[in-house]
């Protein structure tokens, strides 16, 4: 009797380890993307400022109109070609870092996510990048004056939205979903302290937006170093929480 009890409950915990273990692995490949994610960042950096000092992006609509026609790449990377890629990798590495926090400061890290996400979707409807190539395009083919003063005019309009306030949002929404992440990683126990305070500095850091002048420029590139230095924190830390996952199975 007690050995035909023991099969049963034998049997009945199977199906359960099954789901515990498919539900590990899915969480072990949210941190290994996220970390991929995050390396994928740091790896665009120095790729995002030698297309900045190669091609310096104009300052008009017909120094962009110009680029547009002579190298359509070069003129979506002078409109952050990149950085929209960054952003999309971005939010992959918080969905990894709401993975790995949400057991211990579930509400917060929601929010966070919450914000990167909204941040995102704000960012990329105030990007006209592809707007401004339709542009150049329409411009190219005007036959009169007054055809090209019409798409001059629509195209200084698109670059007031590439740095208007829809931009300025999305950038204060990614600055406060930094700083919620990383003040969630303070009681988490996977992340150190210093890689939170780290995260808050940089968050901070974030309140001045890069269109606020000369002074939002040098705050932006201040930035950078605490931005790098917090992703690759992060990436090691996801790596090796997959590793332990991955052993715990």
């Amino acid at each position: 009797m007690t050995t035909l009890v023991t099969t049963k409950d034998h049997g009945a915990n199977k199906p359960q380890a099954a789901t515990h273990e498919r539900g590990t692995s899915g969480w072990r490949s949210i941190y290994r993307i996220g970390a991929v994610a995050a390396v994928a960042v740091l790896a665009l950096v120095p790729v995002q400022a030698a297309v900045f000092i190669v091609w310096p992006p104009p300052t008009t609509v017909g120094g962009f109109f110009s680029q547009f026609e002579q190298n359509a790449i070069v003129g979506l990377l002078a409109l952050d070609l990149l950085l929209m890629a960054s952003w999309i990798l971005s939010a992959l590495m918080f969905v990894a870092l709401y993975a790995a926090l949400r057991r211990t400061r579930e509400s917060l890290v929601t929010v966070a996510l919450i914000a990167e996400l909204v941040g995102l979707a704000v960012y990329f409807a105030s990007n006209t990048a592809f707007s401004m190539l339709t542009l150049s395009q329409q411009y190219a083919a005007a036959t009169t004056d007054a055809e090209r003063s019409l798409f001059l005019a629509a195209g200084q309009a698109m670059l007031a939205l590439y740095t208007g306030t829809a931009f300025n949002v999305s950038y204060l929404l990614s600055g406060v979903a930094a700083l919620l992440m990383a003040s969630a990683m303070l009681r988490s126990g996977i992340f150190g302290r210093v890689t939170a305070y780290i995260g808050i500095g940089y968050a901070v850091l974030q309140v001045v937006p890069p269109t606020a002048g000369d002074a939002g420029m040098i705050v932006s590139l201040l930035s950078l170093a605490p931005m790098v230095i917090w992703i690759a924190l992060i990436a090691r830390t996801l790596f090796r929480h997959g590793g332990e996952e991955e052993s715990a199975v």
